[in-house]
C-alpha cells in the first residue's frame, strides 16, 4: 500500500484545474515501449519450476529481468 501526501493530492488537483495537454497525452502512447521498428510477438514457452528458478536466479545476477536473459541466451545459441 502506498500513502499519498496531502501535498501530493493537491499538486494533482492544481494540475487538473489547469487542464491538460491532449495532443501531448495522445502521444505517450500505451502499453510497453517498443524494441524496434518492427511489432513484437509473444511467444509461450513452458518451464518446470526448477527451470524457472534457474533462470531467475541467473538473470538476477545479470540485473536483467527474465525476458532479457530469455532473450540474451536465444542470442548466445543462434550467433
Amino acid at each position: 500500500m502506498r500513502v499519498v501526501s496531502d501535498e501530493q493530492i493537491q499538486q494533482w488537483a492544481d494540475e487538473a484545474e489547469a487542464g491538460y495537454d491532449v495532443d501531448a497525452l495522445k502521444r505517450r502512447g500505451r502499453g510497453r515501449p517498443g524494441r524496434g521498428a518492427e511489432p513484437m510477438q509473444v511467444v509461450a514457452v513452458r518451464l518446470t519450476a526448477a527451470e524457472l528458478e534457474v533462470l531467475d536466479a541467473t538473470a538476477a545476477k545479470q540485473h536483467m529481468t527474465r525476458s532479457e536473459a530469455i532473450r540474451a541466451a536465444l542470442a548466445h545459441y543462434v550467433a
